[in-house]
């Protein structure tokens, strides 16, 4: 059986993104859980917002394809005005059904100092309409600015939540095969070593 397939997708385009940190941090203990990994970082992925008449770019296609092929995905954003970021949102506008179904979710957000509750359901509605599901654990970081000490959490237990993110992520990719077949990808049990 292959490694399952785990991306994060990063909505922040701040260089000192506390999202991309926590991120980092999950992929890195889905990575300890066996999975292959990878950060798909908004900020120097080149997606213009979303035109649905606008022919796709090289980066747009790219950016589904890879969407499309994870078992896994987790979406980080900043909380902006109680909701995900305008970034997230373009990136997700391109992708639907194809890039999405049966396919296994995982929820970050940081706020600077509000709540991510209507972030998270703002998130799961969309990977709802999308067919694809969510994990349980879902990890909210309020007060991100005083969370960090560079790359290293500073608060008792919260890499702990974020490393059980990343975890949870990788135990249940591609709970759904069967699906993800029909929509012409493989499944890790359809795979040799």
């Amino acid at each position: 059986m292959t490694r399952p397939d785990v991306v994060a997708v990063c909505g922040s385009r701040r260089e000192g993104s506390y999202t991309r940190r926590a991120l980092r941090i999950a992929l890195d203990a889905a990575a300890d859980a066996g999975a292959d990994t990878e950060l798909l970082d908004l900020r120097t992925i080149d997606l213009p917002p979303f035109d649905p008449d606008a022919e796709e770019g090289e980066a747009v296609v790219a950016f589904k394809r890879r969407v499309r092929e994870a078992d896994a995905v987790i979406l980080g954003s900043p909380v902006y005005h109680g909701s995900y970021s305008a970034t997230l949102k373009d990136a997700l506008d391109y992708c639907g059904k194809d890039e999405f179904t049966d396919t296994t979710v995982g929820l970050l957000a940081t706020a600077g100092g509000g709540s991510y509750a209507s972030t998270f359901d703002h998130l799961r509605t969309v990977v709802r309409s999308v067919h694809g599901w969510t994990v349980p654990t879902q990890v909210g970081i309020r007060g991100a600015y005083d969370k960090f000490d560079g790359d290293r959490v500073t608060e008792p237990g919260l890499e702990d939540r974020i490393r059980k993110l990343g975890r949870e992520v990788a135990a249940n990719a591609d709970v759904e095969p069967a699906a993800r077949r029909e929509r012409g990808v493989a499944a890790a049990a359809d795979c040799d070593d």
